[in-house]
Formats: structure tokens, sequence, C-alpha cells
């Protein structure tokens, strides 16, 4: 269990806070690119607390800026995108996307008032299919070479969901091998999904076997989790994942090693926040249709879950007797959510008793609490990436296989480093 204190350190992430330093430090995403298309409107974000506006200039450039004019405070995200910037309704002014005040129509001729204006602005980078901004001080680090943020289109899928708890008891759930036994187990399939490596399939090899073993090993990203399992005579199921500073994990999901997914929770303030999806298949293009499909029965169009706390999740308990443990659905999302959200708007974790399954969880809250330290005594911490030689990732592997009952599990993630080219322009 953590203290009071420790935990408001994790949990609390508005301006000024530690645990908020902290997350500034790295490229966070704002919004799915296909949120703000070439000539779209200018969009509303709240993140980390803050009131944000981000839009596209004439020149498809995204730039963030705080929501509220320099003015008298009017909301910019009703503006008028023109004249290479965002120009607010109220009385005119006009913001580039650096947050440089570029008119001021009410002022006399000749006025160089609008110099000595600066709206808070963020840089942004777009990749893969998202919209990144720094939000911490100094010059930004580079953006991370992962493999997804390269990937071509047809090989990747972003999505998001609004969850109404705090960022980190989400973000703790995707580190926690132990659930996959409970929480996203089918008791009945109409398709199993098949485990590489064995004709045995996926939920029965999690049903079956409720007590995995668990290594954890710390790495410059964060930590890498290997899990095994029992699978036919002779084999064991095993599954590598990754917590990735400060916020994010990688896992196998719907690709199996084949790529992965990745769950990115980013506050919105301190009781809600984004979880970002991303599926990437390495192997050849994804069937996108057929993702899409599965998450329109379930997700409005504002990125929210029909199933939600207000109607129970919609919870039947005749499904929980013949097709899924949790009868809410097929929908991994809507598990987590009526997981992580039954926690409380943010977890009291002075009550908590974690056992043996929650080693990777026990070790991602003290890399946490030793980063936001670095960050309180002026040192970057893990995972900011600033040489180009260092943005390297080839060993951020997730595995999802049956191997060898005699073969060294812990370290087997090594046999499958592939070599991958680092992110072409990711210089911040």
């Amino acid at each position: 269990m953590l203290t009071e204190e420790q935990n408001r350190l994790l949990t609390l992430t508005g301006p000024g806070t530690p645990g908020g330093q902290l997350l500034r430090r790295y490229w966070q995403p704002v919004a799915l690119f296909e949120e703000l298309p070439a000539g779209g409107d200018p969009l509303a974000v709240d993140i980390l607390g803050e009131e944000l506006v981000l839009f596209r200039d004439a020149d498809g450039r995204p730039g963030l800026l705080a929501r509220h004019c320099a003015h008298r405070g009017a909301d910019l995200s009703y503006g008028r995108v023109e004249d290479g910037g965002l120009r607010c309704l109220y009385h005119g002014w006009l913001y580039d996307a650096c947050g440089t005040c570029l008119d001021q129509p009410g002022e006399p001729a000749g006025s160089e008032f609008h110099t000595k204006i600066r709206q808070r602005a963020y840089p942004c980078q777009e990749a893969g299919g998202l919209i990144l901004a720094y939000l911490g001080p100094g010059e930004p680090p580079l953006l991370p070479a992962y493999e997804f943020l390269t990937a071509p289109d047809e090989q990747l899928y972003v999505n998001k969901v609004h969850h109404e708890c705090n960022y980190l008891q989400a973000n703790e759930g995707n580190i926690d091998p132990g659930h996959l036994s409970f929480l996203h187990r089918f008791l009945q399939e109409d398709k199993p999904r098949m485990v590489n490596g064995t004709e045995v399939g996926y939920y029965t090899l999690l049903g079956q076997h409720l007590a995995p073993e668990i290594e954890i090993e710390e790495t410059d990203y964060g930590l890498r989790i290997s899990t095994v399992r029992d699978a036919n005579p002779g084999q064991r199921y095993l599954r590598v994942s990754n917590f990735i500073f400060p916020n994010f994990s990688s896992f196998p999901g719907n690709t199996g090693g084949d790529g992965y997914s990745i769950n990115w929770h980013v506050p919105i303030d301190d009781t809600h926040h984004w979880k970002y999806q991303i599926v990437y298949r390495r192997g050849g293009p994804l069937d996108k249709a057929l993702i899409r499909q599965q998450n329109a029965a379930e997700l409005d169009e504002g990125y929210h879950l029909r199933r939600n706390r207000s109607n129970r999740y919609l919870q039947d308990r005749a499904e929980m007797r013949n097709h899924t443990f949790s009868g809410v659905g097929s929908l991994f999302a809507v598990h987590d959510k009526l997981a992580t959200e039954g926690e409380g708007p943010i977890q009291d974790r002075t009550r908590e008793r974690l056992g043996y399954t929650d080693k990777a969880i026990a070790a991602s809250r003290r890399l946490l609490l030793k980063a936001i330290q670095d960050v309180l005594e002026g040192r970057d911490p893990p995972h900011v990436v600033r040489e180009t030689a260092s943005n390297e990732f080839s060993h951020m592997v997730v595995v999802s296989e049956a191997i060898d009952s005699a073969a060294d599990w812990a370290n087997f993630w090594k046999t499958r480093i592939a070599s991958r080219p680092a992110l072409v322009g990711a210089t911040g």
C-alpha cells in the first residue's frame, strides 16, 4: 500500500503538482488525427487540468494554445481560423500557432501593443494517427522512436475512450497479468483465438491457469513484464508486455506477437482521462473495418462508451453464466472501465493489499515516485530522450506464444528483437 502523501504525488496532475510536472516532461497525445482534419474546426482540449484549444493554421500546422484569450478571457475554441492564425470572436485578436499575437483590430494605427502579448502555446507533432504535444518547460525532448509512430496507415488503428477515473488506476490495470484470467475471460467463444505455437485457445489457457509466474525487469523505458502459464505438455504460454514511462503500456492485444497494442492514459483532470488505444500489426494490413465494427457497437461519436456506470455497464447475469466472466459484453475497454472506475474517482491506495500478481504495479510506483523526485531536484526523469543515438527501442518487445517448457522464459524476449528503423524526422 501507499501512504496518503505518496498517493497524492502519483495521482494529482494539475499545473504545479509534482505528478503533473513529471507527465509534462514527455510528449502526450492531445487528440486523434481524425479529430482535426485539414480545414477542420478548432477543438477544445482539456489535458492535465488545463483548458486549451487545438487548431490548424492555413498551412495545416497544428497549434495548441491556452483556450482563453489574453484580452478578456473569451473562449478561443469558438474562434475563426483565418489570416494565418486563430481569431477571437469577441474583439478580433489573432494568434498564430506559436502564440504570437498578430493582430489587434481595435488598437490605433501604428500600435505595438500586440508585440507585448503572448498566448501560452505548446509545440505539437503528428505521428501514428495522433497529435502529440509537449507541455513541459524548456526545449522539448525528441519524440521517442516507437515502431507504431512510423507504421503505415493500413497497419495501424487508433482510437480513444473516455474514463471517469484517475489515469493511474487505469494505467496500472495494463500491467496486472493476473486479471486476464478473470475480467477478460470468455467462457465460450464462437471463434477461439489461438496462441501462436499451440492449438490451445488463448482464453482456455487463461481459464485453466489462474496463477501465472511473473518476472519483471527494469529497462531504460520502464518495465518489462514476463508472464508464463502451462500450456500443452512440454509447453508453456509466454506473454511479455511493457510499462512505458510515464503513462502507457504495450501488450499483445489483437495482433498477438505480430505487433502489439498500446493503452496510453492521458489525464483530463484528476478524476477523468482519455485512454488512447493503438493497434499495430507488423506483418501486414489490419482488418480495420472489423475493429471499427466492434467498437461502433459500444462507442458513441464522442468516444464515450454506451455501457457506463450510470447504466451499470448493462451487465447481464445470464451472459455471466454461459459466455463471459464479467457479463458486460466482449469489448475489453468496457471490462477495464468497469473495473477501474469501480475503484473510485481516485483510488485510495492506503487501503489496498497488494499480492504476488501485483509485482509490476508495485515496481512501477517505485519508479514513478523516484522519477517525480528527479524532476523536483532538477533532473530529467527516465525515458526523456534527448540524443538521437539513444532513440531506438527494438528491445521494447511484446511476445504471445507457446514455448518449450525448458526454455529460459524470462529472457526469451531477446530472441524476438528485430532491427527496426528509428523515427524519421523525430527531432522534437
